[in-house]
């Protein structure tokens, strides 16, 4: 078993047109943008990246895109997860992956399952999966909390399963996959506001979403944790610290989205059920920035 993503990965946006069609060319310069500030891997299709919304052919599109653009530079992650195993299962075998490093697959949503059959539907996926799978428990989003335990049996029982993304917002959660994980095996922080304490105490990195609007700063602020400089990656903390609530103020992706609207990289448009954010929360956002450049 061994981790191959380290540092900062984001979570991606699909960048949409003012008439809702994806935004290719807006994409493109986000991952440009990202690959030339300090962005160590691309997560596609998570839930950044409104993957409940985004129709499989718009999917094909965006991997294109993204792949194309990227030109090897950098590994990409692919989101293919779901409530329904044998989909899940059916979307593996029927797609294309050799331009990946691995997939992020989250714990099942809706459903509620229970731990064993959170471990049943990993172990399916984990049997037929040809890289490596980063699981992804976001309790917050899928009703349900993979714990520790089920997270720690699945690393021990399945090679391929190579990491997690946490988000669950507890640190006592990070701390015990740290404590207890077997040799190679990466947790990873979903958390944006708690990563820094994470890679303090042993963490692999983060799959962010507002690191690939500051990428430059954010991924600093990650090496420099990785390192065990806390004194330096705080103060960057600190200063990323408004911005980081903001963007999750309303919902995920508007916030995000209206930060890259006001950095020019893509406009805001969300696809419903999700609407753009407020006014108030974009003058936030716009005052922060100008700020930010201001330092």
């Amino acid at each position: 078993m061994n981790n191959p993503f380290l540092g900062t990965g984001i979570a991606i946006v699909t960048p949409f047109k003012k008439d809702g069609s994806v935004d290719h060319d807006s994409l493109k310069n986000i991952v440009e943008y990202n690959i030339k500030n300090g962005t160590n891997y691309i997560v596609i299709s998570g839930t950044t990246g409104e993957s409940v919304t985004v129709t499989p052919n718009e999917k094909k599109a965006v991997i294109k895109t993204i792949s194309e653009t990227n030109e090897g530079r950098l590994p990409l992650v692919l989101g293919i997860g779901g409530n329904n195993t044998a989909k899940v299962i059916e979307e593996i075998q029927n797609t294309d992956l050799s331009a990946f490093a691995g997939i992020l697959s989250v714990s099942p949503y809706y459903s509620k399952p229970t731990q064993e059959g959170i471990y049943q539907h990993f172990k399916a996926i984990a049997e037929v999966c040809p890289i490596g799978i980063i699981l992804y428990n976001v309790p917050g989003r899928t009703a349900s909390n993979m714990s520790p335990e089920t997270t720690l049996r699945l690393a021990n029982d399945f090679e391929n399963i190579v990491a997690v993304k946490e988000a669950g917002n507890s640190m006592s959660q990070y701390l015990q996959l740290l404590r207890d994980k077997p040799d190679g095996f990466g947790v990873i922080s979903g958390d944006d506001d708690l990563v820094l304490g994470v890679l303090l105490a042993g963490g692999d990195g983060v799959i962010s979403v507002i690191g690939q609007a500051l990428p430059k700063a954010f991924s600093q602020m990650i090496d420099l944790g990785r390192a065990g400089k806390a004194k330096e990656a705080y103060a960057i903390h600190f200063d990323l610290m408004e911005i980081t609530s903001l963007i999750f103020s309303e919902n995920n992706p508007s916030g995000i989205k209206a930060v890259l609207q006001a950095l020019d990289l893509c406009n805001d448009t969300v696809r419903l059920p999700l609407v753009t954010a407020t006014d108030s929360l974009k003058q936030k956002i716009r005052s922060f920035l100008t700020g930010f450049k201001n330092k």
